[in-house]
């Protein structure tokens, strides 16, 4: 593909404004009123035409984006894209769900299939709609020369690199870390990330960590997993290395009995973040027909609502951090390559043969390799290994959020307890309350059982290290109706110490705990408890890393008057990011970009500091307050005073001299980019890119908005916030990022982002009155 494709380019015309709209495939008549928010209330006479609709008005909304994740997901790029893709898209379909689908199908409720059929039945209806008039084709494909394919209900559930998945990168990392020797590598590794409940780490027995191939498996793992961005001259796929920051991905979510908020109702709220994009990862629709009557949040590849209310109950959730992923190394048959040694003997991989168009080329064939284990994403000839993935996302009924359909049709604790026990993946956080006033939470996720290893590390593949099944959900902890008046999770290790299942291996790498005692600390503050509250608290910019850090300055003095200006401020700061804030300016450069690496360097040299980079921020804070760890005691000032004055000339460079002028805001920015920008002439980045706020906060905040640390542009943030008045469901609000749709000639393309930047909010409308009220435009879809 040329960047000359880019120089003819036809405005789309708006979306369709006709009254209505003939399709095949419906029963009956559907009206969709879509608000002046951009989102789509969906009134059907059955759940079939309803799902049906819902993928129809999908796909007018989003067509490009949910094509791209299709393709992505099955391996289909190289079709339209060339030959640089190949790999990519073996490697994905070694990814893809291979089991039996009359098994598949029920893990996720008895209609599951039929919901599905129903759902891309309209995505194809508008597919075909698009064919009989292509000025409704999304630009995106003018663009690049090709056209969407049909789906099959298959692709639903087949498709699996979508979800968040974890730990298969952090167990390359630490081998490579323990690598550098029995002394180095815990320290790295303990700089590295922080372990909670707190493990020591065990070398699993016939491991060689030094004979992984690092840099190549985890390049194996992206190409089937990773996201995706256009260049000049080709597709290619976004990687990650060694070192890389982990994506900033800090959700939040809580329910308020009704005994702690000035309504008397519960409140819930929810703000599941991801990595920033234009269109928005989420997509908010109101679904409803006899026995359904369901509006939030889900992904506009999904049928269904994944975050939202029903009328009866709301529902919010945030990752709960099960180890899922594990990685296997295999000694191969000396011989007979293709077979690994199992036990006593040697196993013949699984082979699979298939063929992948090519565009501007004849097809290829490729074949994909399977141990019992899961997909071979390697195989180093000169060491005579290979390397497979083990995910519990690859099992039966583990499609990432598909389960959602189940549990949003739930009236009651019960029956969501009892949809909860059949959730798979991600592993989820889930907060509840109903309008008889119970609140909840229910974590869920397939948890695999490993009876001697601590799932840190690669294994040997040969059948010492195998899992024992899956722990039931009921296993893990869960609470109704707490005594304190609420619960909350922000993805931290919220497993209580005293239940069984805290240290019996779910999972040791969870998210920072500082948004959750910071959210902690806010609703054990207060009597009664308002919505304005809870969006307050999403929006939350105070650090407590931040407060931490600046105790540790009481005590330090500078002969240079512009470092003595910058700990005056840092001193008397509370810890607000707030965007205009010179202190959260000073902070953020000081202790993000230049702090950390120097504690990282002081105490593991140039070559550990590479290898554990970027470094854990709690536990860069435990080095600073403890510095007899690691014997820099004596260093600790002079290394914290030098950070400082080089963030105060990287500063000075960016914003100028005054310091009294500086502002967080003025380098922390708010940016969405379409996948094509980088690709696009000059001409057209601006269409494609919905930027320009600053923005408090940082990864470490309740408003957790991570940022490159090149530029401090945001990279994550929250891609939907929802605020639920229980019961009394007009009063709710919610907010997606940019806009709702992905055309970006539409004003529903980006006109949501200045209120998200803002921290505003639009009403989520339920009932019908108030949705009519609210109408831009109305559609009816008609059987053809």
């Amino acid at each position: 593909m040329c960047a000359a494709g880019w120089q003819v380019s036809h405005a789309r015309d708006a979306a369709p404004t006709a009254a209505r709209i003939d399709v095949a495939g419906i029963a009956t008549t559907v009206e969709i009123l879509t608000d002046r928010w951009g989102v789509p209330h969906i009134y059907a006479q059955s759940t079939d035409d309803a799902f049906f609709a819902q993928g129809f008005q999908a796909a007018r909304d989003r067509l490009w984006q949910m094509d791209l994740w299709r393709k992505r997901g099955l391996g289909e790029m190289a079709k339209d894209f060339g030959p640089e893709f190949v790999e990519a898209d073996r490697l994905a379909r070694a990814f893809l769900f291979r089991g039996d689908m009359d098994r598949e199908w029920p893990a996720y409720g008895a209609d599951a299939k039929r919901i599905a059929h129903a759902f891309v039945a309209g995505v194809n209806a508008f597919v075909a709609l698009t064919q009989e008039k292509p000025e409704l084709l999304p630009i995106e494909f003018r663009w690049l020369g090709y056209k969407p394919d049909r789906w099959k209900a298959a692709d639903v559930v087949r498709i699996r690199h979508h979800g968040l998945t974890l730990n298969f990168t952090s167990e390359v990392d630490r081998a490579a870390a323990y690598c550098l020797g029995k002394e180095q590598g815990p320290r790295i590794d303990w700089l590295r990330r922080e372990l909670s409940p707190a493990v020591a780490p065990v070398v699993p027995e016939g491991l060689d960590v030094c004979a992984i191939p690092a840099l190549e498996v985890r390049r194996a793992y992206a190409q089937a997993t990773s996201t995706l961005r256009f260049t000049r001259d080709v597709f290619r796929l976004t990687t990650s290395e060694p070192g890389d920051a982990a994506p900033g991905y800090g959700s939040n979510n809580w329910t308020i009995a009704p005994s702690k908020t000035t309504t008397g109702r519960p409140i819930l709220a929810s703000d599941p973040h991801r990595a920033h994009g234009a269109p928005s990862l989420r997509y908010i629709a109101h679904v409803s027909a006899p026995g359904l009557d369901v509006i939030g949040a889900g992904e506009p590849f999904l049928p269904g609502i994944s975050i939202g209310h029903n009328g009866t109950i709301g529902f919010g959730l945030t990752r709960f951090y099960i180890d899922q992923e594990d990685l296997y190394v295999y000694e191969l048959h000396s011989g007979r390559p293709g077979e690994y040694k199992y036990k006593a003997g040697f196993e013949a991989m699984r082979e699979v043969s298939e063929t992948i168009e090519v565009k501007g080329e004849a097809p290829r064939a490729v074949t994909l390799e399977f141990t019992r284990h899961g997909p071979v994403l390697l195989r180093d000839a000169a060491r005579n290994r290979a390397y497979a993935l083990r995910a519990a996302w690859l099992e039966p009924g583990m499609a990432p959020y598909f389960g959602s359909i189940e549990y949003m049709r739930a009236r009651n604790w019960d029956e969501f307890q009892k949809a909860m026990d059949h959730w798979g993946a991600p592993g989820e956080n889930q907060v509840y309350a109903d309008k008889a006033g119970n609140i909840g939470w229910i974590p869920g996720g397939l948890t695999p059982i490993r009876p001697n290893w601590d799932g840190l590390l690669p294994v040997p593949g040969d059948g010492r290290y195998e899992w024992a099944g899956f722990r039931r959900r009921d296993e893990l902890p869960s609470e109704r109706n707490p005594a304190r008046g609420y619960v909350v999770t922000a993805n931290e290790n919220n497993i209580p110490s005293t239940h069984p299942a805290s240290g019996k291996g779910v999972g040791y790498e969870w998210s920072d705990s500082a948004r959750a005692q910071r959210l902690a600390t806010l609703l054990a503050a207060k009597q009664r408890f308002t919505l304005e509250d809870s969006e307050r608290m999403q929006n939350d910019t105070v650090s407590t890393h931040a407060q931490r850090a600046v105790a540790l300055l009481q005590g330090l003095r500078s002969a240079d008057a512009r470092v003595a200006r910058a700990l005056e401020i840092l001193r008397g700061w509370d810890g607000d990011e707030a965007s205009g804030s010179a202190a959260a300016a000073i902070f953020e450069v000081w202790f993000g970009k230049h702090l950390r690496p120097a504690l990282l360097r002081t105490v593991l040299g140039e070559a550990g500091a590479r290898q554990a980079a970027p470094g854990d921020a709690s536990r860069a804070l435990m080095l600073l307050q403890d510095p007899g760890r690691y014997g820099i005691a004596e260093r600790r000032d002079a290394v914290m005073l030098s950070a400082l004055q080089a963030a105060l000339d990287e500063i000075e460079a960016r914003l100028g001299t005054d310091m009294s002028a500086w502002r967080w805001g003025a380098l922390h920015q708010a940016s969405f980019e379409h996948p094509l920008r980088s690709a696009a002439p000059d001409a057209a980045k601006d269409k494609l890119t919905v930027a320009g706020w600053p923005i408090g906060g940082s990864g470490s905040t309740p408003m957790a908005t991570s940022y490159r640390g090149s530029d401090f542009t945001l990279t994550g943030g929250a891609s939907f916030r929802m605020v639920l008045d229980v019961g009394r469901w007009d009063e709710s609000r919610a907010i997606n990022a940019p806009g709702q749709s992905g055309d970006v000639d539409s004003p529903h393309f980006r006109d949501l982002a200045p209120l998200w930047a803002e921290g505003k909010y639009f009403p989520l409308l339920y009932s019908r009155p108030a949705v009519a009220r609210a109408t831009e435009s109305r559609l009816l879809l008609r059987p053809k």
